[in-house]
């Protein structure tokens, strides 16, 4: 469901984005700073929902393939109980169950009710190589 409680996503749902990145964890504290720095020169602040990763290889190991494919699963149908989630992606439930603690626990879904759901429909990704 969305933020109005409907199932498929709204327009006024349509731009939740999350930007991944790749880079040292100093990246969240410029992104604090220049946050605090808007409010006190009296700008609105602005929402930005952002998950960094110090490396490409922590990226690969938090965001597997069977990662992705629930991801997508759940942007498609919509919430899913766990149970509902591993039939469907054909998975063992253990296994399915553990995912989804890991993706919560980093914000990529959400638990609402009995069941999870991708809180976001776009997901930026932002490699930082230096």
């Amino acid at each position: 469901m969305t933020s109005n409680g409907t199932w498929p996503p709204q327009e006024a749902d349509l731009a939740k984005v999350l930007e991944l990145r790749v880079g040292p964890p100093r990246d969240a504290l410029d992104r604090f700073e220049a946050a605090w720095n808007r409010v006190a020169e009296g700008r609105p602040a602005t929402a930005l929902r952002v998950l960094t990763l110090r490396d490409l290889p922590l990226l690969f190991r938090t965001l597997t393939p069977a990662r992705w494919a629930l991801l997508v699963r759940l942007a498609k149908e919509g919430p899913l109980s766990v149970y509902q989630l591993a039939k469907r992606l054909e998975r063992d439930y253990k296994n399915v169950h553990t995912d989804v603690a890991q993706l919560a626990r980093l914000g990529l879904i959400e638990r609402r009710g009995e069941g999870v759901a991708v809180a976001w429909n776009k997901v930026r990704a932002e490699l930082d190589l230096g």
